[in-house]
């Protein structure tokens, strides 16, 4: 651990919060994957499907819309740093069994600074683009689940959920 006496880095040794201080970080090959999802009426499921959601292709744009919003994390979180991506792969599947929408995105820099953030902030905004786009229909929409699945690069190595 460094000076910083809490194991919470975001915090220096007075309590201060502070932006993580990464200039002495090698820069690695860094990958997050990031999932979540939407459970919403049957019905307004097959609106999805059949792309005649009053407002269009809703999964078409909630892919635009999480990649948009990987690029504008640190905008959207306090002492998130400002990176570099270099890859960004939003990927929606149905789950007809449960009424929902599933998305996975992957995250990929060089850099200093891992892409947790950058791949869970772009599975929130993709999901709340679907909410958006739907909830003329279904304003009981559930987005859940959004998690870290999997990080790779750094000095903390690979780590994957269980």
């Amino acid at each position: 651990m460094s000076s910083n006496a809490s194991p919470l880095t975001h915090f220096d040794t007075a309590g201060q919060a502070h932006m993580v201080d990464v200039g002495a970080k090698d820069d690695t090959q860094r990958v997050a994957r990031a999932a979540g999802r939407i459970v919403m009426q049957p019905e307004t499921l097959a609106l999805i499907q059949a792309g005649d959601a009053k407002k269009g292709d809703v999964i078409g744009i909630a892919r635009i819309a999480a990649i948009q919003a990987s690029k504008r994390t640190s905008d959207l979180i306090p002492l998130c740093h400002p990176i570099a991506l270099t890859r960004v792969a939003a990927e929606f599947r149905i789950d007809a069994a449960t009424n929902a929408v599933e998305c996975e995105v992957t995250a990929q820099t060089s850099g200093k600074t891992g892409v947790e953030m950058e791949a869970l902030t772009a599975v929130s905004v993709g999901l709340l683009t679907i909410y958006d786009m739907c909830k003329a229909v279904d304003r009981g929409m559930r987005i859940e689940q959004i998690r870290l699945l999997e990080k790779l690069g750094g000095k903390s190595g690979h780590w994957q959920a269980e």
